[in-house]
Order: structure tokens, then C-alpha cells, then sequence
């Protein structure tokens, strides 16, 4: 599996390039922004992207999304219940001082138990609701890794007072989906350092 990550946009969102290493086939998670800088990922290992996946709704992991699916063809998933979500866009651009990025349209919706699969890449699709509603996680089955949005962080967990948070939600999914995974999953969150399920089930203070 190639897998690059790139920290992206003001809050350096972590988006992920994959590709299958013989098809050269590939996908991008949370192509928040900087899609020059993606592209140049995407051209490095001559990847033919085949879908573009949204781990949630919020401005720093979806404002680059159009940009990315006029440069390759590929339909942009997001859960559904992120959808409201999307139309606001202009306020959480606002929020966070950047330039809107303008509509960002949906091909298809992803949610608990699809499976992504780009040539010999397979994600099981976890719906991990509570920093959004229609939060999801990917987990690679072969590769043992999670790309967790912003539901888990190293350390800590997402934040649940923005519009559609609930902590009540994400603790229950952490505990329900997230840490249902084998102890050696390596954790790519949203944002900062790469960790594993086992050192967040003894360590995370928000686990315990």
C-alpha cells in the first residue's frame, strides 16, 4: 500500500494519499486544502484517483474536495448525516477566518458497513457519530490501519460543542466501534501524531 499523509490547510488537517503499489489505483481522504500540494503526491506515484472521501463535514477536511474532483474525475463520499452540515459552510469559513470555499456537491454517501474498494485497497466504513453526526471512520482490515477523522486523536478525542457534536455520542462510539479494533491498529487522526488503538485504550484520559 502506498500511503502518504499531508498535513493540510491553516489547521493542518492530516489527508491521506493511497494507492494500490502493481494498479497504481488510489483514493484521497480529507482533501481539506493545499491540492496543489496533493496533486504533486498523486503525480509522484503516477496514481489514477478514484474516489475522494470525506471523514466529515467541517471546512478543514472537505474545502479542497471540488478542486481535487475537477483535477481527477472522482466522486466526492460523505455520510448523509453530514449533509446539513455542508451548507455551512460559509459560517464555519467565518469561524475560522479562511475564504469560503463555495458549494461542495456529494456523489455518493457512505455509512456503517459499506466498504471502500480501490483495486486490492479495502476500508470497512465505520459511522463513528459525535464530533459530527455523520462522522465516519475507514479501517483497512489487511494493512491494520484507521483513518479516524477527527474522532480520535492521540491522546485526546474530538471536540463535541459544535453544531451536531454530542459527547455522550462519541464516547459511546469510541467505546462501542473504535476500540473494538485490534491493540496494534495504527491511528492516523484528523490532526497531529499518528498513534495505535492499544496505547489509547491505556493512555487516552478520555477512554478510561
Amino acid at each position: 500500500m502506498i500511503h502518504e499523509i499531508l498535513p493540510v490547510g491553516p489547521l493542518q488537517c492530516n489527508c491521506s494519499v493511497i494507492g494500490d503499489e502493481s494498479t497504481r489505483e488510489g483514493l484521497v481522504i480529507d482533501p481539506g486544502d493545499d491540492i496543489a500540494d496533493v496533486l504533486a503526491v498523486v503525480r509522484k506515484h503516477s496514481l489514477q484517483i478514484k474516489e475522494i472521501i470525506i471523514t466529515h463535514a467541517h471546512i478543514d477536511h472537505v474545502g479542497g474536495a471540488m478542486k481535487l474532483r475537477a483535477a481527477t474525475g472522482a466522486p466526492i463520499l460523505l455520510n448523509q448525516n453530514d449533509y446539513a452540515l455542508l451548507k455551512m459552510l460559509d459560517a464555519q469559513a467565518a469561524w475560522i477566518g479562511v475564504a469560503a470555499p463555495g458549494k461542495v456537491e456529494i456523489d455518493h454517501s457512505v455509512g456503517q458497513a459499506d466498504s471502500i474498494k480501490v483495486a486490492s485497497l479495502s476500508a470497512d466504513v465505520i459511522h463513528t457519530p459525535g464530533h459530527t453526526e455523520g462522522s465516519i471512520c475507514l479501517y483497512f482490515p489487511a494493512e491494520k490501519k484507521l483513518i479516524a477523522g477527527d474522532t480520535l486523536f492521540a491522546g485526546s478525542i474530538g471536540r463535541t460543542d459544535l453544531p451536531g457534536g454530542s459527547f455522550e455520542k462519541i464516547i459511546s462510539s469510541l467505546h462501542e466501534k473504535v476500540l473494538a479494533l485490534p491493540d496494534e491498529t495504527v491511528v492516523i487522526p484528523g490532526h497531529g501524531p499518528l498513534t495505535t488503538i492499544g496505547d489509547e485504550r491505556e493512555s487516552n484520559p478520555f477512554l478510561k
